[in-house]
């Protein structure tokens, strides 16, 4: 009976903190509305600078605003939403336009961005963390044709960069088989504020269009942040 019980309480899912109603009444508040614009601001002011201050074209924005209730204890096992009534979180896609012919230039000039950034006197804070590092060189060298593919001579291209929780990804342009495409912003996305928000920038803009225009695409995935959260205290707590 005892590990009946035991193997019950793991399984179960600890209570919502908040009902729906409650849920949506605190994420529609005036501090968590506030707080969501400023969030909002600085994830578009990163992607902002890849397109002020490298070679890419910005082309569309993919706003994923969630609240979620938080959670009752459980009975081993601590749960990270505990202490809330309600967490939101916020993160961003972008999707930038570039000239294929110019891929080693491209990559160049955007890690020579962060290197800049972090040269000067704001550098631990510059929102483009990808530099000339190892990984960096041997990139722009592969793509300008001047070295071999940094994953090795039988390896496919490698089409990514991932640093400080950013993820940078394009297309394919070495003539792989199949080609690799960046794909269009998932449409399962629910917009139901403030539970579920959804903000396409501009509206009617899609991947597919940016590829024709430039021929080649960028995205750049920005992590989910918690930007508001209610304490089960009643405090508040703001990115």
């Amino acid at each position: 009976m005892i590990v009946l019980l035991a193997v019950s309480a793991c399984s179960t899912t600890p209570d919502r903190a908040v009902s729906d109603k409650q849920l949506r009444k605190l994420g529609e508040s005036g501090q968590a509305v506030r707080a969501r614009e400023r969030a909002e601001q600085r994830l578009r002011g990163v992607a902002r600078a890849y397109a002020d201050r490298t070679p890419l074209s910005l082309g569309l924005v993919v706003v994923h605003d969630v609240c979620a209730p938080g959670s009752g204890p459980g009975w081993f096992f601590q749960q990270k939403t505990d202490d809330y009534k309600v967490v939101c979180s916020m993160n961003i896609t972008a999707y930038y336009g570039a000239d294929p012919r110019h891929m080693g230039d491209t990559l160049d000039g955007i890690l020579t961005a962060g290197d800049h950034a972090r040269s000067g006197p704001a550098g631990s804070g510059s929102p483009i963390p990808f530099m000339h590092d190892d990984r960096g060189k041997r990139l722009v060298a592969y793509y300008r044709g001047h070295g071999p593919n940094p994953q090795g001579p039988q390896a496919t291209e490698p089409p990514q960069l991932a640093v400080a929780g950013q993820t940078l990804t394009w297309d394919t342009t070495h003539g792989s088989a199949p080609r690799r495409l960046v794909e269009e912003p998932y449409a399962g996305l629910v917009d139901d504020p403030p539970v579920s928000r959804v903000v396409r920038d501009p509206k009617n803009a899609t991947v597919a269009d940016i590829r024709k225009r430039y021929g080649l695409v960028f995205k750049l995935e920005l992590p989910y942040s918690d930007y508001y959260g209610v304490l089960k205290n009643g405090r508040t707590r703001t990115e």
